[in-house]
């Protein structure tokens, strides 16, 4: 029952926050919404023993047993993993934000949509089956764009918001497609089944091409090349979303995808190479782009890009085990895995006590850019202490938890190259180095550009001090757990990631083999040296930076991703406006035609091309005179009416239409019918004649001979087409006639009228729909109305 709590217990609070905020006016909202992953983490740690000996928890809720959609939870080693992560973080972003916003900011906004994100996540990571994890994986979506665009006056929060839904809910929609294609083919939706049950033997191309989209889904969500762009535009929301979503939400879940779906696909080898590939390319155009931000939030996202590209790059490096023979000697292959795992915790760890810093830089100083900041290491002695642990870490040095799992990525890069798959494999090394290098050079400019030289460069409007002690408490405890972790990391990986692994791998056996010893020192080996390559050439990039680092701009900006995004935008409004111009063109006919045209070719094509047309009149009831008495007024009124010449003329006739259609209804035994035509008959008849005071004089169109050809044309038509099908419904034996099963409308809905039964309770879920659409519109004019710009009101930026 632990996840089922876990995932309703911030959404109720997330619904409870906007409605009951007006109350809790004398302490900071903030400490409502702290309880909620605090409780969490804690009830989740009371699991952790069993979860770390190999046991499991799920639990079942029949959603709609019709369809066989059922809501399937499961936690196991790789979920509580994530899990620990996104409510331990969680809690310690809302401490932080509890003292970064002030109460003027829109607290009951941010804390819903930032427990939103909370459920969405822990969604993600508990779901069992496919269809689940989508609706999870979209509302991450979702509530980053609300949190990213939460200061929604600012430009660049509202096209950073933007950007990073339409990529992301694309990569979704395309993921969406290779899940339905993969529980089709394995017959099942839900992940445990269609691990327990795939194999090399059942692999085909339909599984291929799901495996290629289920990448491209986790690609786009967790910022790999050339999916990356959105995340620097992403550092628009405030610093605590930053923190939470770089460190243990939004991007961590295209990490949880490929984890999770590793032993469904990664016996193709493609999907090594791919995985593999993609990571390594995203590590170094990560580390390459980091060095040249002079915005730290900017600095800090491309890094998350590049530890992203390094943790994917892992994942794919350890899957090999699966496409070769999965036996023990292949172990040494899933240590890469291990170290991916291990990062992910680390990262973390350090690149949210980063963004916890850079946050306070921002409150207290005023300024992010390194072109004004300097000398703050005797004005912030505690915020450097935290810049350096984090800083340190990242770039891999000794004393810190980066330096750990830095060192096992090195030999992740060289072991895996006893493969001998492929020439090509032996630049993985080289590539994992170079990027090091860049990683080395960024996090001394993080550090050392910031905290030394000068102090002449900071602002002068504002005192500058050290950020108040409960700023201070979440970054600190990140910096702790930073050093802890590098001095007894095996606690981590006994409890924590060993189990992770299990999930990983459940085929692999023995499993104790897979979760190494983590050592600090390994003796003088080749991961080593390649370590005091990075400090040595780090060093001497780094004091060279002034003199290389113009060489940036010389990538012209037509050449880049972003320029590409943007293109792509225009040319698509263009397209856009170009198409809904040829079809809106505010005539009524033009919209009538369009749909009667559409009726006649697709429907009248399609009955054709069956031949399914069979009229026979024999077998019918007799038309009494009467009858067609009524059918002559009716058409006679109809004909009358298009040949009105004044508007008085035209409401008669159209009247006198309504109620042959209410008369008709009661010769077919419809009284009800009957009564509501009549109702609205009466209605629209008052309305024209109220209305007519306001209308502007009546002048008969003059349309071209060719136009009223069409006109009549299309008429008869469609008129024709409705008839053929009215009279082969009644002759048609294809199918059985679903009338029986309205008969039973006493028995199933409790209701002695047909047509009412099946308004008000066959129909339920379309009416409710209707509803639904009416209620949507009236939100939005409502919403129009009250957020109108009043005098004084903060405008938008243009």
């Amino acid at each position: 029952m632990i996840t089922k709590w876990a995932i309703l217990l911030p959404f109720f609070m997330a619904i409870l926050i906007p409605i009951f905020h007006t109350r809790i006016r004398k302490f900071h909202l903030g400490w409502v919404a702290l309880a909620v992953p605090f409780i969490l983490f804690i009830a989740l740690l009371r699991f952790l023993p069993q979860i770390a000996s190999g046991d499991t928890i799920s639990h079942s809720w029949r959603w709609i047993p019709s369809y066989n959609l059922t809501f399937t939870t499961y936690l196991d080693g790789l979920s509580m993993l994530f899990a620990l992560l996104i409510t331990g973080i969680g809690a310690l972003v809302i401490l932080y934000s509890i003292f970064y916003l002030s109460k003027k900011e829109a607290l009951h906004k941010f804390y819903c949509y930032l427990l939103l994100f909370m459920t969405a996540m822990l969604g993600v990571v508990f779901s069992d089956h496919l269809i689940m994890l989508y609706f999870f994986w979209e509302l991450t979506s979702i509530a980053s764009f609300l949190l990213i665009a939460f200061w929604h006056h600012r430009k660049a929060s509202r096209r950073g918001a933007q950007k990073s839904m339409l990529i992301t809910v694309t990569g979704g929609i395309i993921m969406l497609m290779g899940f339905l294609i993969l529980a089709h083919e394995m017959d099942s939706y839900s992940i445990r089944t269609i691990i327990s049950t795939i194999s090399i033997e059942n692999l085909n191309r339909s599984l291929y091409l799901a495996m290629l989209f289920v990448l491209l889904g986790a690609f786009t969500k967790s910022a790999q090349f050339p999916f990356h762009i959105w995340l620097p535009d992403a550092m628009e929301a405030p610093t605590p979303v930053s923190a939470y979503l770089h460190s243990a939400t939004m991007v961590k879940a295209g990490i949880y995808i490929v984890a999770r779906f590793t032993p469904i696909f990664a016996y193709n080898l493609s999907w090594f190479w791919i995985v593999s590939i993609v990571g390594l390319i995203t590590l170094f155009w990560g580390s390459f782009n980091a060095v040249k931000q002079n915005d730290l939030k900017a600095l800090l996202a491309f890094s998350t890009v590049s530890q992203l590209g390094l943790i994917m790059s892992l994942l794919g490096m350890g899957s090999v085990v699966y496409a070769t023979t999965g036996e023990i000697t292949d172990v040494i292959y899933t240590q890469a895995t291990f170290a991916a795992l291990f990062h992910l915790v680390n990262h973390s760890t350090f690149k949210g006590a980063l963004f916890m810093m850079v946050g306070i830089l921002d409150h207290e100083v005023g300024t992010r850019d390194l072109r004004r900041l300097g000398g703050l290491i005797t004005i912030m002695p505690i915020t450097f202490s935290i810049a350096l642990i984090g800083g340190f870490s990242m770039a891999g040095l000794p004393l810190f938890n980066g330096f750990l799992s830095k060192e096992m990525f090195f030999e992740a890069t060289l072991a895996i190259q006893e493969m001998n798959v492929h020439s090509w494999i032996v630049l993985f090394p080289v590539i994992a180095w170079v990027a090091s290098v860049f990683t080395f050079v960024y996090c001394f400019i993080l550090v050392f550009k910031t905290f030394f030289g000068s102090a002449d460069k900071l602002p002068t409007d504002r005192k500058i001090h050290e950020a108040p002690i409960g700023m201070l408490i979440s970054p600190i405890i990140l910096a702790v757990s930073i050093i802890f972790i590098f001095f007894f990391p095996n606690i981590l990986g006994k409890f924590v990631i060993g189990s992770a692994m299990q999930s990983v791998y459940p085929t692999v056996q023995p499993f104790e083999q897979m979760t190494p010893t983590i050592a600090a020192w390994h003796g003088f080996n080749t991961a080593l040296f390649m370590t005091i390559g990075v400090i040595v050439f780090g060093i001497i990039l780094y004091l060279a930076w002034p003199k290389w680092k113009r060489l940036y701009n010389r990538l012209p900006e037509k050449w880049t991703l972003n320029y590409l995004y943007n293109q792509l935008l225009e040319e698509a409004e263009i397209v856009g406006k170009f198409v809904t111009d040829l079809y809106m063109t505010g005539s009524v006919r033009h919209y009538l035609m369009y749909i009667y045209v559409f009726f006649i070719l697709i429907v009248g094509g399609y009955f054709i091309q069956s031949h399914i047309f069979a009229i026979d009149l024999e077998d019918q009831a007799p038309v009494e005179w009467f009858e067609i008495l009524l059918m002559i007024v009716m058409a006679g009124a109809a004909i009358f009416l298009l040949f009105a010449k004044s508007r008085l003329t035209a409401v008669v006739s159209n009247g006198v239409l309504g109620l042959g259609v209410a008369m008709l209804f009661v010769v077919f035994r419809a009284p009800d019918l009957a009564l509501t035509q009549l109702v609205v008959e009466s209605v629209t008849t008052v309305l024209f004649l109220l209305s007519f005071a306001y209308l502007p004089e009546w002048s008969k169109e003059q349309k071209p001979k060719a136009t009223k050809s069409m006109n009549l044309l299309i008429s008869l038509a469609a008129g024709a087409l409705v008839m053929a099908i009215s009279f082969t419904v009644l002759n048609y034996s294809e199918f059985k006639t679903i009338s029986g099963f309205f008969e039973n409308a006493y028995e199933l809905a409790g209701g002695a009228n047909i047509v009412n039964t099946i308004l008000g309770d066959f129909r339920a879920f379309d009416t409710m729909l209707e509803v639904v659409v009416l209620l949507i519109a009236g939100l939005g004019v409502y919403t129009l109305i009250k957020f109108r710009a009043r005098k004084g009101q903060k405008k938008y930026e243009d």
